[in-house]
């Protein structure tokens, strides 16, 4: 179960990882839904909270790879396996980091946010603040069956 676990979680780092680096090359599709909003002129109408530069979003899909790649390292798929307990200790330290993610910042992200009412509120609230925590939930079973 948790090979077939840790081939779910790296094909989903990678995926995201991939859409990151079509993003960071100037991919335009989803963009809209991948960027907190925040109102503006009295509330009527949205703009994105921040332009993100393409080199950072490179750096979050290498995030994301290696992420991926600590997972492969960890079941032993296509590396050799590492039980060493820092591996371990890492990789639940990422899945914390998801976690709060998915419980946010009060404001712009996760389930306890203010703004609400844009399409990345909606994303955020039914799909990347429960994946975060899929994701979170399953990095540590990994790391720690």
């Amino acid at each position: 179960m948790t090979f077939a676990l840790a081939q779910w979680l790296v094909t989903i780092f990678a995926a995201i990882s991939l859409v990151h680096v079509y993003w960071a090359l100037g991919g335009e599709w989803a963009t809209v839904a991948a960027v907190p909003q925040i109102p503006v002129e009295g509330g009527v109408r949205l703009q994105p909270a921040f332009k993100p530069r393409g080199w950072i979003t490179l750096l979050v899909a290498a995030a994301l790879s290696v992420i991926a790649l600590l997972v492969c390292l960890r079941v032993g798929w296509w590396l050799p396996q590492v039980e060493h307990k820092a591996l371990q200790w890492v990789i639940s330290a990422i899945a914390i980091l998801l976690f709060a993610r998915a419980i946010g910042d009060s404001e712009l992200v996760g389930f306890f946010k203010e703004v609400k009412d844009s399409r990345f509120a909606r994303w955020d609230t039914w799909v990347y603040s429960p994946l975060c925590v899929v994701l979170g939930a399953g990095l540590l079973a990994v790391a720690w069956v």
